[in-house]
C-alpha cells in the first residue's frame, strides 16, 4: 500500500486550521519531520524540507510543494493586490467572521456587565463557562472537516445550518432576554446554557469558515484570510460589547443624545438580538442561493477521523508544541484579572457607566485599525514577535490597572485628569490585548 504524505499549508497564517497530515505508517518521513524540533533553527529546517519536497519511496514519486509561499521565510510578498473575485470573497469572509464575533462580544463582555449589579463574582464565574467552547473547538474540528453534503459543499454544509440555528436562537432571545435580565435575581444557569450554545455555534462556524478561507481566496491572496478574520471578529466583538453597552446605557444616551431623559438606553438588548437574527437569516439565504462552493476542494482531505486525531496528537507531542501549549496555558495568569474585572470594579466604585461607555466607544475604531495591522505584523520570519511584545505590554497595563483601582477617589468625585487617564489606559491596554 502506498504511503502518503500531505501538507496542506497554503500561504495563510491561520495555523490552527491548516490541515497537515502524515501517514503514521511512514516512520522514516515522520522521523524526518519530527527531527525538525531538535534543530537549532527549526523554522529554517522546515522551510528547506517544504521547498525540496519529499520522495514517496513506495512509488518513487516526488511530492512537491510548488504553491507553498512561506510567511516564515519573509521572502514572499505578504499582501499582494486582490483581484475582483478575491475582493468579493474577502468581503464575504469579513461578514462571516463578523457574524461570529457578535455572540462572542455578548458572552465575553456585555452580558457580564449587565449582570454585575445583580450577581456576585462567583455567579459571574459560572457564566464564564459559556465561553469555553471557543477554547475547545479543536476537539471537534476534524468532524467538521470530514462530514458534509457534497451537493452543498464541505464548508457550507456546516455554515448554513449553524447560522440558521444562531439566528433562530437570537430571534427567540430577542423576545425573552429583557424579561430574563430585568428581574432581581436572573437565572444564571439558564443564561449560561443559552450562551454556551451560542458560543458553541460560533466556534463551530469559525472552524468551517477558517477552512473555507483557504480555498475561497486564490493562492496568491491567502495572506488576506487572517486579515479578514481579524477585522471581522474584532468588529463583531466590539459592536456587541463596547458599542452596544454605550447605546444601552440610559445615562450615556441621556447625556449625549437626548434632550429629554429616559430610564432606558437607545438600544435595548432584545431589539439588538432581533436585528442580528435578521442579518443571520439574510446572509444564510444569500449563501444558500447565490454563493456556490468550489466542489474541486471537497475531496482534497482524504484522511479518516481517526488519522486526523492521531496526527493532531502527534503534533501536540512535538517538543516545541509542548512548550507552546504550556506557555499558552499559563500566559494569561498575570493579566486576566485586570482585563476581566478592572472595568467592573470601576463601576462598583462609582465610575459612571456613560463615562466608561465613552471610553470604550472611542476605543472601537482604534481596535478595528489595530486588527488590520496586527495581521500584517504577524507575517514574516518571526510571526510571534508582536504577541511577545504585547504580552509584556499586557503585564505592564495589569500593574497600571491595579494603580487605577487603588487610586480611585474615595469621595467618588472624578477629576478630568483621572477621567482622561482611564480613557488612555483603556485604549492602550486594548491595543495590547488585540495586537
Amino acid at each position: 500500500m502506498r504511503n502518503s504524505v500531505r501538507f496542506d499549508t497554503g500561504d495563510d497564517p491561520l495555523i490552527s486550521h491548516q490541515q497537515t497530515g502524515l501517514d503514521s505508517s511512514d516512520e522514516e518521513l515522520s522521523e524526518k519531520f519530527n527531527n525538525i524540533n531538535d534543530m537549532e533553527d527549526p523554522s529554517e529546517s522546515f522551510h528547506e524540507i517544504i521547498k525540496k519536497g519529499f520522495v514517496d519511496e513506495a512509488d518513487g514519486e516526488e511530492i512537491k510543494f510548488d504553491n507553498f509561499h512561506s510567511t516564515m521565510s519573509g521572502t514572499a510578498e505578504a499582501y499582494p493586490g486582490l483581484s475582483t473575485q478575491d475582493r468579493h470573497n474577502f468581503i464575504l469572509l469579513v461578514v462571516l467572521y463578523l457574524l461570529q464575533g457578535v455572540p462572542v462580544g455578548l458572552a465575553f463582555g456585555s452580558i457580564p456587565f449587565l449582570l454585575k449589579s445583580k450577581l456576585s463574582y462567583s455567579q459571574l464565574g459560572i457564566f464564564s463557562l459559556a465561553t469555553y467552547p471557543y477554547s475547545l473547538k479543536l476537539l471537534w474540528s476534524p468532524i467538521i472537516d470530514t462530514f458534509y453534503f457534497k451537493k452543498i459543499g464541505r464548508r457550507k454544509s456546516w455554515i448554513i445550518p449553524i447560522q440558521l440555528l444562531t439566528g433562530g436562537l437570537f430571534f427567540w432571545l430577542g423576545k425573552h432576554v429583557d424579561q430574563m435580565l430585568n428581574v432581581e435575581k436572573p437565572d444564571i444557569y439558564s443564561l449560561t446554557f443559552i450562551f454556551f450554545a451560542l458560543i458553541f455555534f460560533s466556534a463551530t462556524q469559525d472552524v468551517a469558515v477558517d477552512g473555507w478561507a483557504l480555498t475561497l481566496l486564490s493562492k496568491n491572496s491567502l495572506s488576506y484570510a487572517s486579515t479578514a478574520q481579524t477585522i471581522g471578529l474584532n468588529t463583531g466583538y466590539f459592536l456587541s460589547f463596547t458599542v452596544f453597552l454605550a447605546f444601552n446605557s440610559a445615562d450615556f444616551s441621556n447625556k449625549y443624545f437626548r434632550s429629554v431623559s429616559s430610564d432606558q438606553g437607545i438600544l435595548e438588548l432584545g431589539k439588538y438580538l432581533t436585528f442580528w437574527s435578521l442579518i443571520y437569516f439574510g446572509v444564510t439565504i444569500w449563501l444558500l442561493i447565490a454563493k456556490s462552493e468550489d466542489s474541486s476542494h471537497n475531496d482534497e482531505h482524504n484522511m479518516s477521523i481517526k488519522n486526523v486525531y492521531k496526527t493532531i496528537w502527534n503534533i501536540c507531542k512535538m517538543p516545541h508544541m509542548r512548550t507552546l501549549i504550556m506557555i499558552l496555558l499559563v500566559a494569561k495568569i498575570g493579566f486576566i484579572a485586570n482585563e476581566a474585572v478592572t472595568g467592573l470594579k470601576l463601576l462598583e466604585f462609582g465610575f459612571s457607566k456613560e463615562d466608561l461607555a465613552l471610553a470604550v466607544l472611542i476605543d472601537f475604531p482604534i481596535q478595528i485599525a489595530v486588527g488590520y495591522y496586527a495581521a500584517k505584523w504577524s507575517t514574516g520570519a518571526q510571526p510571534l514577535k508582536p504577541w511577545i511584545y504585547a504580552f509584556y505590554g499586557r503585564l505592564f497595563f495589569a500593574l497600571v490597572g491595579i494603580f487605577v483601582v487603588y487610586s480611585f477617589p474615595s469621595n467618588k468625585k472624578i477629576s478630568m485628569e483621572f477621567f482622561l487617564f482611564v480613557i488612555v489606559n483603556t485604549i492602550l491596554s486594548s491595543f495590547m490585548r488585540y495586537r
